[in-house]
């Protein structure tokens, strides 16, 4: 379920290029004006938008808007510009480095590890699109070991991604996990991988009950005991969005809103990324968990013109 709330009755893309076009003029930039429009149009409004821009001021929106705009908003709103499945693209190709950015692997794991078969499918023929590149070697590069070796068998095993599953494959999956992880000494890690790789989230999520009821133990406390680092990330990823991908999200901004300054490119990517997806769950289960309202984290949290467009894309909060 998405938060983007739309106005029931909405301007043309020519008027709102219009619009764009007088916050840019002048001294500064109208960057309330800006946000006021943007946070409020999906996908291909947007997409409309940058068209009518294009073909009325032959300039492109996206490079005036980061001519325009600075700091945390800038970020966000040109994020936002995308639609979701080339954002994810982009999100992973800067995450591994792309453009000379900052290698942010788990970033990249969080995107890649949270997102489904057909999801993955199209962000990598997307990937392959924006940036002529494949993902995989890219992988190869920037990620090593058993993480390394989780992402590309995530990313490129298909799985499938309906409610059913086979119980004694389950219970058989379970133990082969127990034995991998808590019984012996060291980690199979290998075990992990396939299991984790090929497994539908239905059948992961009943594995994890099953585990736990034979073992009287949380798989994803084993995981944590066994792994480490970025490997241990994306597997409990991985296990999170099986069992509650809005838990697994809620966690992930709590996480970056807590303690000493805030995870902004955390907050940035998560907001912006599930918007247009699930945020509505996301937003239940923060405040199931924390007793707060995630507008009302992110209010604390951030400030200006960053926090309006934030709290634009999150909509209203229901208590």
């Amino acid at each position: 379920m998405a938060t983007v709330t739309v106005p029931p009755v909405l301007t043309s893309p020519r008027d709102d290029a219009i619009q764009l076009y007088r916050a840019f003029k002048g001294f500064g930039c109208d960057t309330a004006a800006v946000v006021n429009i943007l946070a409020h149009r999906n996908a291909s409004q947007r997409a409309l938008i940058q068209q009518e821009y294009k073909a009325m001021y032959s300039s492109d929106l996206n490079k005036k808007l980061s001519s325009e705009l600075s700091g945390h908003v800038k970020k966000a709103v040109l994020l936002w510009m995308y639609d979701p499945a080339a954002r994810d693209a982009y999100v992973v190709h800067q995450a591994l480095g792309g453009d000379g950015s900052t290698i942010d692997l788990r970033a990249a794991t969080e995107v890649l590890c949270s997102r489904t078969p057909s999801q993955l499918q199209h962000l990598r023929q997307l990937y392959y699109a924006m940036f002529t590149t494949y993902l995989e070697p890219t992988l190869e590069l920037q990620a090593y070991g058993d993480h390394q070796k989780l992402l590309l068998s995530y990313i490129t095993t298909p799985r499938h991604e309906g409610p059913e599953v086979d119980r004694s494959m389950v219970e058989h999956d379970a133990k082969a996990l127990y034995k991998a992880g808590e019984k012996k000494l060291g980690t199979d890690e290998k075990t992990f991988i396939r299991i984790f790789s090929e497994r539908s989230r239905a059948h992961l999520a009943a594995v994890s009950i099953t585990y736990h009821n034979i073992y009287d133990r949380k798989l994803e406390k084993a995981i944590k005991n066994e792994t480490s680092g970025n490997f241990e990330y994306g597997l409990v990823t991985i296990l999170r969005c099986a069992e509650n991908p809005g838990m697994c999200f809620a966690k992930v901004l709590r996480k970056a809103m807590k303690g000493l300054g805030t995870d902004d490119s955390t907050l940035t990517r998560v907001i912006v990324t599930r918007a247009e997806i699930d945020m509505q769950y996301i937003k239940a289960e923060y405040q199931k968990k924390y007793g707060k309202t995630l507008n009302d984290a992110v209010h604390s949290e951030t400030s200006s013109h960053y926090k309006a467009f934030l709290l634009a894309l999150l909509g209203p909060t229901h208590h």
